[in-house]
């Protein structure tokens, strides 16, 4: 895990040591371990990078990493199964000089070209330079774990892991105000139908799952999508038995190989489900002590203390718990903004920054999350309206059943006749919700007329989706997934902590858009291959809970603070003064929401306020 830099232009005076100590500087707190920079002889390619020092700790390791006389690499990220790809190159005879990863991405890159992506089981944003060439490839992970920004004006194509290191360089940082827009009005952080904008104009991000090539000679920019869930295969003949077993090996293979670590490894701890369940599978393959981490919040309704000691003692792993509150979110606001760089939803960021800090102080540099499994096993509860309307035109015996067995559960998801007009009608059910949504947008009382005028395009963007698998689909790789993993890596880089997400290892999540809806969400709970499959490693009752709480803080008590009352006043008036609100809600009582939600305007303007004014 490491901060990458670089500058490729015909433009000499564009391309310095300096500049490229810049971006780097601006990036130490990725790779606090090591600096480098580098510039080809032609003195038309730099790269810059710090090292955050995981799997081969010595110089052998260091970046940027040169191969065969012809290739150059900075690299972002690890790649789990290298020992595999490794054995499969030193067979057709390459030689290795490292024990490290990266040296490995340089090998098969020469080997299969764009193709080695498909062999890669890692998180990762990497840059080769081909000298013979003149040709940059670039390439970021299936999910978007690790980030990619790049800026290319036709004399220079520069990137970065953060965009402060673009800042840092002197490209402009221009407000994106139709980005702004539906932020302030959906709570969006990222384009739906442009996987490649960012909240500043001229930025762009290299999209999860894509590659680009750069072609200097022509000056010639090309991106492609290199994978892709078919999600429209379903493996009806599979049983109960064989999912589970498939299930079990690939997550205990994904949990295995995301335990290799030259450093201290750990977990965070929620106590939920899904984070239990990574501790249970580490612990069923290397039984010792792992430290865990959790933040706890001692009276508030959502606090997960109980099961967070009840796991942990369980497994006999030592936690560690940091109590967040109103003074430290306050006190850490400025700096969870600087890192974050573009807005985010929530005080559970807030959260998420301390327990990551936490880690860091007991001098762990690797955590195991569980991050990814709601989206890929239908976790959340708005995913029952989804299966219960594919069930209404599929099967209405077990609707009946689903429904009947949810309610038992305490599950209060709305099913009436609008739901059961949308599975009837699903296409139009997606034109209606994307009219009103859009119309509601141009209604948000708060906002100045003329910007409205001006930036008023609704990203909101949903399908038809006719089955759950399509919902899964869109949150895991269109809207709603990236944006916790861009939230998680820049939390944890800013302690130069490296996170790694068992749940998103590709083969596991292949599997399980192959499998038919039934799986995931079965018995009236969600989640239920997972849950079949790990009980028996759980504590007794924590398998088949239902009470779904998300990472929440205690957001809404946090906002009666008067202290952080003025810094949201303070975000309005800067907002008021670039004509983004109107002066009348300077005047507005402040609404203190929960975490979660949907109309959380105040809680934006404070965001929108520190960072983009």
């Amino acid at each position: 895990m490491c901060g990458i830099a670089g500058i490729i232009t015909n433009q000499t005076a564009l391309l310095s040591v300096q500049h490229l100590k810049k971006m780097t500087g601006a990036l130490a707190h990725r790779g606090p371990d090591g600096e480098a920079t580098w510039i080809n002889t032609n003195h038309t390619t730099g790269f810059g990078h710090r090292r955050l020092s995981i799997i081969d700790l010595g110089p052998a390791g260091a970046q940027p990493m040169h191969y065969l006389n012809r290739y150059t690499i900075i690299h972002n990220g690890e790649i789990y199964n290298y020992p595999e790809i490794k054995a499969s190159l030193q067979q057709k005879g390459y030689v290795f000089h490292s024990q490290s990863d990266t040296e490995v991405i340089l090998a098969a890159y020469d080997c299969y070209k764009a193709n080695c992506l498909q062999y890669f089981d890692g998180m990762f944003a990497f840059a080769i330079w081909d000298e013979q060439e003149q040709t940059l490839f670039a390439a970021r992970d299936r999910f978007g774990e690790k980030p990619f920004y790049y800026y290319f004006d036709g004399d220079q194509f520069v990137f970065a892991s953060e965009m402060k290191a673009l800042w840092a360089i002197g490209i402009e940082k221009q407000l994106n105000e139709k980005m702004l827009f539906n932020y302030f009005t959906l709570g969006y952080t990222q384009n739906p139908a442009n996987g490649e904008e960012t909240f500043y104009n001229g930025i762009n991000k290299l999209p999860a799952r894509s590659y680009i090539q750069y072609h200097l000679r022509e000056g010639r920019l090309t991106r492609s999508l290199y994978w892709n869930i078919d999600v429209d295969f379903r493996d009806e003949t599979i049983t109960d038995q064989q999912a589970i077993a498939r299930f079990n090996e690939l997550f205990g293979e994904s949990v295995k190989r995301r335990l290799r670590s030259d450093v201290p490894v750990g977990t965070s701890l929620s106590g939920g489900l899904d984070s239990s369940c990574v501790l249970a599978a580490i612990q069923s393959l290397a039984p010792r002590p792992y430290k865990t981490f959790s933040a706890v919040f001692p009276g508030f309704k959502q606090d997960e203390s109980t099961w967070i000691k009840k796991v942990a003692g369980h497994y006999n792993a030592p936690n560690f718990t940091v109590q967040p509150d109103a003074d430290r979110v306050i006190g850490d606001f400025e700096k969870i903004c600087y890192h974050q760089e573009e807005p985010f939803q929530s005080a559970s960021v807030a959260a998420q920054f301390h327990v990551y800090e936490l880690a860091r102080q007991q001098q762990v540099t690797v955590l195991l999350d569980g991050q990814g499994a709601d989206e890929i096993l239908a976790g959340y509860h708005k995913y029952y309206h989804w299966y219960w309307q594919q069930l209404f035109r599929e099967n209405k015996k077990s609707l009946q059943h689903e429904l009947r067995n949810a309610r038992q559960h305490g599950i209060t998801a709305p099913w009436s006749l609008k739901n059961k007009l949308a599975a009837a009608l699903p296409a139009y059910a997606g034109w209606f919700l994307r009219k009103q949504r859009a119309r509601q947008q141009l209604q948000v009382a708060d906002l100045d007329p003329a910007f409205i005028h001006e930036h008023g395009e609704s990203y909101y963007d949903i399908a038809h989706f006719d089955d759950l698998n399509n919902i899964l689909y869109y949150n895991t790789f269109v809207n709603g997934l990236e944006e916790l993993l861009r939230y998680a890596d820049r939390n944890a880089m800013a302690f130069g902590i490296e996170v790694r997400l068992p749940f998103l290892q590709h083969e596991l999540v292949q599997l399980l858009f192959s499998l038919p809806a039934g799986l995931k969400i079965r018995d009236g709970y969600t989640k239920w291959l997972l849950r079949k499959s790990m009980e028996e490693k759980l504590p007794a009752s924590l398998a088949w809970r239902t009470d779904k709480i998300g990472f929440e803080p205690p957001q809404q008590q946090w906002m009666h603070d008067a202290r952080l009352q003025e810094y949201i006043i303070e975000s309005k008036r800067k907002l008021c003064k670039q004509g983004i609100l109107k002066e009348q809600a300077l005047h507005k009582k402040i609404q203190p929401l929960e975490a979660h939600a949907a109309d959380n305007y105040d809680w934006r303007y404070l965001v929108a306020g520190q960072l983009l004014c």
